[in-house]
């Protein structure tokens, strides 16, 4: 015996739970369906467990997708400014993250919990239940059919049936904490395209050569300029035991593909190659290490030293050394071996084609009554909250019309 309801939404991540609040508050009788036995698992661990769930500048500038004017509508009709009115309804507190001045826009503005992100995860369940919505967790989906205006979705606790189905499964990141293919299977079963999926906002990788170079560097942050495919970041940079991680590192990731190289200037307040030359002018006895010492930590002062070959007395080195370890320092060229992948990635790149599905109601073209909302979908922001944002834009506005 199939259990009829008006909407079933299978996700119960963030925006799974925004659609779900958003739907039962219009007086629909949903269902949330999760495979995992707890709700809102990415919003609890983000932000070290206080969740940067939104970002004050937050525009469709922060996304990425092939059709990145997809976003806009979505994040117009529901903006930061709403979700942290909402918070204010809830008494939940926040702060912004302090930035140094000369941070990326992108990543300024950014939200955290003052207590704990569980708050968050609270308040959506707390508005879905008193609203009389449901949860059917630690269920799996085992088939879904259209059956003329309905879907049939077959789980191993039953069958249940609905006028209208969401898709908020997300994607392939962080398969530790429940990711999976689920959402792009499901696409494809209905026709839909899906731009190959790739990790994103993930830390890079180093081969064993470069390794060994930078072993030393293991643990030590810097502020850096970080370019790859016409996009910089400028923020920490992380050496670690892999490659490269920090911030700067995660926002270019998304840019960077295989075999491309990455531009990293180690010093971006500084004229390297001006302090060089006063120094050879007014130090001409000390060693290169010695003054690079005073540009960038020790330690990268030792690796650049050892990269030039030129770790000598700096009154030894012409221009033309100078220049060269001059751009060791601010455009440092490093081939990636790889990324982490997805166990490690914050999101995914690549998703069901916004093509084929409407940018007003988040609706497919070639199917009544089924939505895709969410990291499903080919739109992902840069790290600083904007995600979220995207989480809680798409699944307010499918919320009104599912």
């Amino acid at each position: 015996m199939q259990r009829k309801l008006d909407v079933i939404i299978i996700g119960a991540g963030a925006a799974g739970m925004m659609c779900a609040w958003q739907a039962a508050m219009r007086g629909r009788s949903v269902l949330i369906i999760d495979h995992m036995r707890k709700i809102g698992e990415k919003i609890r661990i983000s932000g070290g467990g206080k969740c940067n769930f939104t970002n004050l500048h937050c525009t469709a500038n922060n996304f990425i997708s092939q059709n990145p004017h997809f976003c806009k509508s979505a994040l117009k009709r529901f903006t930061a400014r709403d979700f942290v009115q909402m918070l204010r309804d809830h008494d939940i507190e926040y702060h912004q993250k302090r930035h140094d001045s000369n941070a990326d826009e992108s990543s300024k503005g950014q939200l955290f919990c003052n207590k704990s992100a569980l708050d968050i995860v609270e308040m959506l369940q707390f508005n879905i239940e008193n609203a009389e919505g449901k949860f059917q967790l630690g269920t799996k989906v085992q088939n879904i059919k259209k059956d003329g205006a309905e879907f049939i979705i077959a789980t191993d606790k039953g069958d249940f049936s609905c006028e209208s189905l969401v898709i908020a499964s997300g994607g392939l990141s962080i398969p530790k904490i429940g990711a999976s293919n689920f959402g792009y299977e499901i696409a494809k079963k209905f026709g839909l395209n899906i731009i190959a999926p790739r990790a994103g906002l993930v830390p890079l990788t180093f081969d064993a050569e470069l390794l060994s170079q930078t072993k030393e560097l293991s643990g030590l942050s810097v502020n850096a300029s970080v370019s790859c495919a016409g996009k910089t970041f400028r923020e920490g940079l992380l050496f670690t035991h892999r490659g490269l991680s920090g911030p700067s590192i995660l926002q270019i990731s998304s840019y960077w593909h295989e075999g491309e190289e990455i531009s990293v200037n180690l010093a971006p307040d500084i004229n390297v190659f001006e302090v060089l030359k006063d120094a050879r002018k007014n130090q001409p006895k000390q060693m290169l290490r010695s003054i690079l010492s005073g540009i960038v930590p020790s330690r990268i002062a030792a690796m650049i030293a050892g990269f030039s070959n030129n770790d000598t007395r700096i009154a030894d080195l012409s221009d033309k050394k100078l220049r060269y370890v001059s751009d060791l320092v601010s455009s440092w060229k490093i081939k990636p071996k790889g990324s982490e992948g997805y166990k490690t990635a914050e999101v995914t790149l690549g998703g069901v084609d916004t093509n084929d599905i409407s940018s007003k109601t988040l609706e497919a073209k070639n199917t009544d009554g089924l939505y895709f909302i969410g990291e499903v979908l080919d739109v992902t922001g840069h790290l600083g909250g904007h995600n979220f944002q995207w989480a809680w834009s798409s699944g307010h506005c499918a919320g009104q019309v599912v």
